[in-house]
């Protein structure tokens, strides 16, 4: 399976500052002793991929060191060359693993990712560009470039965001695109606390267990199901509903965790659906539990990629049939 990184390219942040930029490296490493993974370094996105999610203005502020004082502080993020070059590499990865699912790998990663608090003209919340809208944006548009001819239909990307914060910014970017469905499970009272209206959300009480959010993610599936046909899958697999993170307020479990990601794969193997993910959240009071966390997640990935790949040496078709990279 093809984990796309950028774990070199590091922020130079304040001491004490809140973001975990040492868990990526850390995931890396151990993900690098898994022989059925690929790691493979992130090109960076350019400002022209960049500007199918957002403002040319914002891009060129980004990339020119133009944010204001203000607009760092709700990006969270000082700028710096670092904080540009990670930015562009983090889309990048997202980019590519999303080509690489549809491609006929079925299922691909990004270490990092899950930038969905970026709107259109601007960052927040540790997010400067948002790499799922730029992914699917782009991908949509190399997916009707290659197949006009013989399609009736753009790419229909299903976007299943299980971050415990609402992914305000994708929303916003996909409020009036019938192509793009936007499903979020998050922290009814967790930021962001201005929240955008996604075309599913489900908000949960601080301290839900497993058990009611597995019931919840099961509904908003259906919901899913019965509104959109989906041609390929975002899944933003946070780390941060687990009990021992220090933002999330929800209490799932190891176990919980596991039968969250083994259901959204399971519903998109059931559909042939090509599913790129991302690892958006996690903030564990013990770091080491975000990344055994996130390592789980990986090991339910590799399950279905591993089906995948007995799909393709048999020979048996594939959905999307007519993309190719």
């Amino acid at each position: 399976m093809q984990v796309f990184y950028a774990t070199q390219f590091v922020l130079p942040l304040p001491a004490g500052h809140r973001f975990p930029m040492a868990k990526y490296a850390l995931l890396r490493d151990v993900l690098a002793r898994e022989p059925d993974i690929r790691l493979r370094l992130a090109e960076p996105a350019s400002d022209g991929e960049l500007a199918l999610a957002h403002t040319p203005a914002y891009v060129d502020a980004v990339v020119h060191g133009a944010l204001s004082a203000a607009q760092q502080r709700e990006i969270g993020f000082p700028w710096s060359p670092a904080m540009v070059e990670r930015a562009r590499r983090s889309v990048g990865a997202t980019v590519q693993a999303f080509r690489v699912a549809l491609a006929g790998e079925g299922v691909a990663a990004n270490i990092a990712g899950g930038t969905h608090h970026a709107y259109p003209d601007k960052g927040s919340g540790f997010c400067v560009f948002n790499d799922v809208a730029v992914a699917a944006r782009l991908l949509q548009a190399e997916w009707a470039r290659r197949g006009a001819a013989q399609r009736a239909w753009p790419l229909r990307v299903a976007i299943i965001d299980l971050d415990v914060h609402q992914g305000n910014g994708t929303a916003r970017i996909f409020r009036d695109d019938p192509s793009v469905f936007t499903l979020s499970l998050h922290g009814a009272r967790n930021f962001p606390f201005r929240k955008e209206p996604s075309d599913c959300d489900v908000e949960l009480p601080d301290g839900c267990g497993d058990a009611e959010y597995l019931e919840a993610l099961e509904w908003a599936l259906g919901e899913l199901e019965r509104r959109f046909a989906a041609d390929a899958v975002l899944y933003l697999a946070g780390a941060d509903p687990h009990e021992g993170d220090r933002l999330g307020r929800l209490k799932l479990t190891d176990d919980g965790m596991e039968a969250r990601d083994r259901r959204v794969f399971e519903w998109a193997w059931q559909r042939r659906l090509p599913l790129a993910m991302v690892m958006a959240g996690g903030y564990g009071h013990d770091i080491a539990t975000t990344v055994r966390v996130q390592c789980n997640t990986y090991r339910v990935a590799l399950a279905y990629w591993r089906r995948w790949r007995a799909m393709a040496e048999s020979g048996e078709t594939r959905r999307p049939q007519e993309y190719s990279p």
